[in-house]
């Protein structure tokens, strides 16, 4: 019984320390124009739409922890491409999770950023090069990587440029991505 008892506390303790180890939360949206590009060729990518909604775990003003969910879709575009041979693509139509910190210079008004991160992506991947042929659904490994700027007073829209690492089928897909963030706060 004591012992119960004690793991009970512990557990009790341990969850309100984490309420003081959070500064502030917010939901941030982003939409964004979609970018898929091949790791071995740059004379193509696709091109089509992005979206994501991150949970903002504050822990100061320079860091955030973001765990994120997305949709990413490109098709192959050859009106931005130039002339491609019709085999070459990159393309992806997937899901994206994972999570993500946040380091940003708190400067009023415009405060730039970088984000790094691990994730996963589940989806169908198209990387056909002279070099590699990858035409598989399934579950990749990505790594996020994003640069960007905080604008207004409260930093609550973003303007950046994102990209996701993915090795397996040797592609980046990204987005250059607004963003609106909305606080959330606590109801005790």
């Amino acid at each position: 019984m004591r012992k119960t008892l004690l793991i009970l506390l512990t557990f009790f303790g341990l969850t309100r320390v984490q309420a003081q180890f959070i500064s502030d939360e917010a939901i941030e949206v982003s939409v964004g124009y979609g970018l898929s590009v091949p790791y071995d060729e740059v004379g193509f990518f696709g091109t089509g739409f992005f979206a994501q909604g991150e949970y903002v775990l504050g822990i100061n003003e320079w860091i955030d922890l973001r765990p994120y969910a997305g949709y990413i879709f490109t098709e192959m575009n050859e009106n931005f491409g130039g002339p491609i041979k019709p085999e070459d693509k990159a393309t992806i139509n997937a899901f994206l999770f994972g999570g993500k910190a946040r380091f940003v210079i708190p400067v009023d008004w415009v405060a730039p950023y970088l984000e790094l991160g691990v994730g996963s992506t589940v989806g169908t991947f198209e990387t056909v090069t002279a070099k590699r042929k990858f035409e598989k659904s399934g579950i990749n490994l990505h790594f996020p990587v994003s640069l960007g700027i905080e604008l207004g007073p409260n930093h609550n829209v973003t303007l950046e440029l994102t990209g996701y690492l993915h090795n397996s089928p040797a592609q980046v897909a990204g987005a250059v991505a607004i963003g609106l963030s909305f606080p959330v706060g606590y109801y005790y």
